[in-house]
């Protein structure tokens, strides 16, 4: 297949395979959020009409009967309760028969059902060209494997169903570790070690963990105590800028209680996991957030109680803008229950 280079992304020749139309489309999302993407199309006006669905799999048929859908229309298809959005080209009784079906010269992404969702299957190469077109094979049994078709485009995971098949180091004092890489990866974010961030909530400290980890010095806010392998890396005061080694500063406060002063004007990031509300975590985000004109992006864990909740996408957004970010995104995660990651980027000085 003939590639070509623009900037520094590797492009594939869009015209060396021929995209397949269908009628339908599947939708991957977590077991348990069926509901909630149903709902999330249906308010989008796209017409996509609701069809067959296993835990964690949807399909949608095309709103028009002789208009199939193509894989351009997936280049809108950004949806909160999805991970992958493929054109469907049907099902077959064997893996032998799934090829078949599917275009030539593809790359081939394999899920596999465990007995409650679908995992990754082992081994997947998971770092697909910009254009490149990919397969994707969701196996219920070995005599039931559908099989998906979708370029891999910029903003959206290049794993396997957008699950990065992570294991939480034994050393990690929380899931929150799984949170941050698995939206570092989804998201393909980039730290550095000129990096200085701040998470609210962020006690025991496995978001800490990771971005120590990842060379990035971090403040952290919340009054419980942090692990010890976290505070391995602990200072006293809080530095101006970031440090080599990655230093951790523990201000020992509730969100409400911060000030410019523990937080100074070098952070970059922001990010915050609180056991608050959306409407209070975001609140709270906001009062810091204003305190650092440095702060440039923000990666906010909110939990729901239900995940209807979600349809204040646009409020949520709403505040964002007016916190000075200019682009944003909201995304369940492989890793999450009732929760969501908001992702907000490009924030003005």
């Amino acid at each position: 297949m003939k590639q070509g280079c623009i900037g520094d992304e590797t492009l594939f020749d869009r015209n060396a395979m021929s995209d397949p139309t269908a009628s339908f489309l599947f939708a991957l999302t977590n077991a348990g959020s069926e509901r909630a993407l149903k709902a999330e199309v249906a308010a989008a006006g796209r017409g996509w009409r609701p069809s067959f669905q296993r835990r964690g799999f949807v399909t949608f048929k095309c709103p028009v009967d002789d208009e199939p859908f193509t894989e351009e229309a997936l280049g809108a298809a950004e949806l909160a309760f999805s991970r992958r959005v493929c054109l469907s080209l049907g099902k077959a009784e064997s893996e032998e028969a799934a090829l078949a079906l599917a275009p030539a010269g593809a790359r081939v992404h394999r899920l596999i059902w465990d007995g409650k969702r679908l995992v990754r299957a082992e081994g997947e190469a998971s770092e697909p060209a910009m254009g490149e077109g990919i397969v994707t094979l969701v196996a219920f049994s070995p005599e039931e494997i559908w099989v998906g078709f979708h370029r891999h485009r910029p903003g959206l995971s290049p794993d396997p169903g957008g699950m990065a098949g992570l294991e939480m180091p034994p050393e990690s004092p929380s899931r929150a570790w799984l949170k941050l890489e698995e939206a570092a990866r989804f998201f393909g974010l980039h730290f550095s070690r000129e990096d200085i961030a701040v998470e609210l909530g962020c006690a025991p400290g496995g978001v800490i963990l990771a971005l120590l980890r990842r060379g990035v010095s971090v403040i952290g806010v919340d009054p419980a105590r942090l692990a010890p392998v976290v505070m391995a890396s602990a200072v006293t005061e809080r530095p101006e800028g970031p440090g080599d080694p990655p230093w951790v500063y523990h201000c020992r406060k509730p969100a409400a209680l911060v000030g410019k002063r523990d937080l100074g004007t070098r952070v970059t990031w922001f990010l915050s996991d609180m056991n608050q509300s959306p409407a209070v975590a975001l609140k709270e985000c906001g009062r810091c957030i204003r305190m650092c004109p440095s702060i440039r992006s923000a990666l906010i864990t909110l939990k729901l109680t239900d995940l209807a909740e979600a349809a204040d996408r646009d409020l949520w957004f709403g505040e964002l803008r007016a916190m000075g970010f200019r682009t944003m995104r909201l995304q369940q995660l492989a890793v999450h229950h009732h929760e969501m990651a908001l992702l907000a980027t490009d924030r003005r000085a």
